[in-house]
């Protein structure tokens, strides 16, 4: 009898070792597999049993950062392009640094090419970044919010860093275009102060330095310089047609800043007009009639411009905080 549970626990033994012996073998041809992969290009593409095999299947050591996408022409996905930009950025910085390892992988499923996934996932939006811890399933947090974080590498480095606690130093490729643009800016301006060198009492002509910073106020409060941080699309288009406005309080659309900055004008606009003609009236000077129609129609002009641009800025803000109460002529 006891030789019999001997022999038994012998052959469970021998069974247990050589299935384990078994799938370190396969854990190690996979994770061989994927750095073969990455060797050859940063991200790699994955189609349904590729997903099964590498994502979903044990055994596994290692993390998957995914970006779900829809980059076709016909699926009209503007920002698809641009978050793919950031994001093999953040692949490229990964897989050339010295931090680089094979407990971290990045792959892309695209629509067109693995509308099986997306169906197993119950995913129906693009573009969408999960991470695939190596033991679990995803949780909410593995799905990147980029309304609250922004869609740049940097970013996307900091999230992934946050939950695979690998450490992702970006590198972009050299930009010459901004200092070639201030050269010729510099180039262009200094041409012209030097053709009109002996007439140059333009310099002191208030109005136009009050025209330039009436500008830079409307391109700073319209969220240009976020733009040049967050590099955020043009616009979003959906199947619904295209949107202009972002939704949310911690992101916003270059064409959104553009809207912004042509209402904050028009308020403007309309304030100079309502002071020019309050600015007008003399006491002790008797005004023609038809001056006194024109201030008048000038004054009241710039009250509707005031109050009706002013009421779409609300609007807007409304749009983008949800539950602000206050509202002016338009909801």
């Amino acid at each position: 009898m006891k030789f019999k549970l001997l022999l038994f626990f012998t052959v469970i033994l021998t069974y247990y070792e050589g299935e384990a012996q078994s799938r370190a073998k396969g854990l190690e041809e996979k994770v061989q597999q994927l750095t073969d992969l990455t060797t050859k290009k940063s991200i790699i593409s994955l189609n349904l049993s590729k997903f099964k095999e590498y994502v979903k299947s044990p055994p596994k050591d290692y993390s998957f950062v995914i970006m779900f996408t829809a980059m076709a022409p016909s699926r009209r996905c503007a920002i698809c392009q641009h978050v793919y930009d950031e994001y093999l950025i953040v692949a490229n910085s990964f897989r050339f640094s010295p931090a680089y390892n094979n407990k971290l992988f990045f792959g892309i499923v695209d629509f067109d090419e693995g509308s099986d996934i997306f169906q197993m996932l119950r995913l129906n939006t693009a573009p969408i970044i999960m991470h695939f811890p190596a033991k679990g399933k995803p949780k909410p947090a593995d799905t990147m919010d980029f309304e609250r974080t922004g869609i740049h590498a940097e970013a996307i480095a900091k999230w992934i860093q946050d939950r695979t606690d690998n450490q992702i130093r970006i590198f972009r490729p050299p930009n010459y275009s901004g200092a070639v643009a201030f050269s010729m800016l510099f180039i262009l301006v200094a041409g012209f102060l030097y053709l009109r060198r002996n007439n140059l009492e333009f310099l002191y002509n208030k109005q136009m330095w009050a025209v330039g910073a009436v500008f830079f106020c409307f391109a700073m409060v319209s969220g240009q310089m976020w733009n040049q941080i967050r590099g955020p699309p043009f616009f979003h288009r959906t199947k619904n047609g295209p949107v202009y406005i972002n939704g949310g309080s911690h992101g916003q659309f270059v064409l959104e800043s553009y809207i912004v900055a042509i209402l904050n004008g028009a308020v403007v606009v309309g304030m100079i007009l309502m002071i020019e003609a309050a600015g007008g009236i003399k006491s002790d000077v008797v005004r023609a009639p038809s001056e006194g129609k024109r201030r008048r129609f000038q004054s009241v002009v710039g009250l509707v411009l005031v109050c009706v641009f002013f009421s779409l800025l609300l609007s807007v803000f409304r749009a983008k905080t949800q539950g602000y109460p206050y509202s002016f002529l338009f909801k």
